[in-house]
């Protein structure tokens, strides 16, 4: 079961009206998806995700809420063309939740998850080619080394690196695990290789580029008065989204709603581990 991230926070700022139109950019599961359609009347969200099999699980999920929501297959730069395919020009909300699912994680053939073996896929959308195998065996040594330090802030990228460089070639996800627990002992509760896995997703899935896409395309689509609210897991995409939002705000575009960035109240935290690293920003469009 996957547990949506600060729910009722992302409601809060987006400011559901029951006739108004949504946008969850990352419907995963159909969390969020679900909780703003439970709250529409007349209006309508578009469930948008890039991952096709995460599309359908959510479709079941919010099965209840069918006559409100659209389901949409693509990535944040085909966010125009996903609104089209609906009808809707602007909306007066849009959502994105950047965490990966608990669907993504949990599924060994999937390859995100560093716990359960499984093929070193990591591709969000698998109809797309580049898989984190191709990258493991076929990246240089100093490739490797600074892929991992400026995704994954991994600070011993180079002894990682040069580790997976000597074993390969390395096709499952515990095998990669091993090599690099082998050069970087376990010292706290954070597994040695999960900065490692998390920059080979990012990379994978262009999940930067993506992100900048949709902080370029978010301000064209929502109309005035409307909101943009981001879940990000990461500093390197809170960083992006806070001088995103700043920008926006100094061109006299929007008003930031979140003076300080928003973190899970303490008793989701507890409830929901994952949620912990989770930081939520939001404007207002003028």
């Amino acid at each position: 079961m996957h547990v949506p991230v600060m729910v009722s926070e992302c409601l809060e700022y987006l400011a559901i009206r029951p006739e108004g139109v949504y946008l969850d950019a990352t419907a995963g599961l159909g969390g969020h998806t679900g909780a703003i359609a439970a709250r529409l009347t007349t209006g309508l969200v578009i469930a948008n995700d890039r991952d096709p099999e995460s599309l359908e699980l959510a479709k079941s999920n919010t099965a209840q809420w069918a006559d409100r929501i659209r389901y949409q297959q693509g990535s944040f730069a085909d966010l125009r063309t996903t609104l089209d395919a609906s009808g809707v020009d602007r909306v007066d909300g849009l959502l994105a939740d950047l965490g990966v699912s608990r669907y993504q994680l949990t599924d060994p053939e999937r390859g995100f998850s560093l716990m359960a073996d499984g093929p070193l896929d990591m591709r969000m959308d698998r109809g797309q080619t580049t898989t984190a195998e191709e990258i493991v065996n076929f990246s240089s040594e100093k490739e490797l080394a600074d892929l991992i330090y400026r995704l994954g802030e991994e600070r011993r990228s180079r002894r990682i690196s040069r580790a997976i460089v000597r074993a390969r070639p390395i096709h499952t996800t515990q095998r990669l695990s091993r090599v690099i627990e082998e050069v970087v002992p376990r010292t706290g509760k954070l597994h040695p290789a999960t900065l490692t896995f998390m920059a080979l997703r990012l990379a994978v899935n262009d999940e930067q580029g993506q992100l900048d896409r949709l902080l370029a395309l978010a301000p064209d689509v929502v109309q005035s008065g409307g909101r943009i609210a981001i879940v990000s897991f990461m500093s390197l995409e809170d960083r992006k989204v806070k001088h995103s939002f700043q920008a926006l705000s100094q061109a006299g575009r929007a008003t930031i709603l979140t003076r300080h960035v928003v973190r899970p109240a303490p008793e989701e935290a507890k409830n929901n581990p994952p949620s912990r690293s989770a930081r939520l920003r939001a404007v207002e469009m003028r």
